[in-house]
């Protein structure tokens, strides 16, 4: 059990240097990240909670959150190799289920979206990336080497080898295949682009009316008997 145990804690650590190009040592990781404290201390965790000791699994959970700001609730399922860089922020959920070598940022959450006690957290497959900010929620199934963007929603389900970007998250690739769900010939739509162009295209038109009323029109203004006339056209700045 101790070898076990053991093979396990080197595993994290070289999964840590394989992917923080920052980890310069063993020791480092060992020490200074809490992403592999969080994990470890998980691990404890969630095997009380397996054995119904709810109460001291939940606040080995609370005092692990308040020295690493990762919250992983003890009923989650956390595969091996799982690296969660940064980490402040992050939040598993009760009945989330993480697959092997995902890689999680910080202000990551994968939460549900029922009140009752049944499966409500997401199932990550294996070799997920998960952006920071991020957001992955509901029942739902995250396909094996997807890549989820900086700040995504993600409130579907997604195939494997899926990138998926955008609020609502946009399955924009599979695979080699540039896609778009709503079938936009692979491009993403961009609602506040879309809506800063229309109102772009709304004030040409407006500049154009107010242009076409100055130039049909001249100013004449009367002042202690001095008569003001503007005959050139002004230009108006919108």
């Amino acid at each position: 059990m101790a070898e076990t145990l053991l093979q396990h804690v080197r595993h994290d650590v070289r999964c840590v240097l394989d992917r923080d190009p920052a980890a310069r040592s063993a020791l480092e990781v060992v020490l200074l990240y809490p992403g592999l404290h969080a994990l470890w201390a998980h691990r404890v965790a969630h095997a009380l909670y397996e054995r119904k000791l709810y109460f001291i699994a939940r606040l080995i959970s609370q005092v692990t959150r308040f020295w690493t700001q990762i919250e992983i609730h003890p009923g989650a399922q956390i595969g091996t190799g799982v690296f969660i860089d940064h980490g402040s922020g992050v939040v598993i959920g009760e009945t989330a289920i993480v697959g092997n070598d995902v890689t999680i940022y910080q202000g990551v959450t994968l939460g549900g979206t029922a009140l009752e006690q049944v499966k409500r957290h997401p199932t990550i497959g294996d070799r997920v990336i998960i952006g920071s900010g991020a957001k992955v929620l509901g029942n739902i199934t995250i396909g094996s080497d997807t890549r989820i963007g900086a700040n995504a929603v993600v409130t579907k389900s997604v195939k494997d080898h899926s990138v998926v970007v955008g609020v609502p998250g946009q399955v924009i690739r599979i695979g080699n295949q540039d896609i778009s769900e709503r079938g936009s010939g692979g491009s993403v739509p961009d609602p506040v682009g879309q809506a800063v162009h229309e109102l772009l295209a709304r004030v040409g038109g407006l500049e154009k009316h107010v242009l076409g009323l100055q130039s049909s029109h001249h100013i004449h203004a009367e002042s202690d008997g001095v008569d003001w006339s503007i005959e050139e056209d002004v230009d108006f700045v919108i």
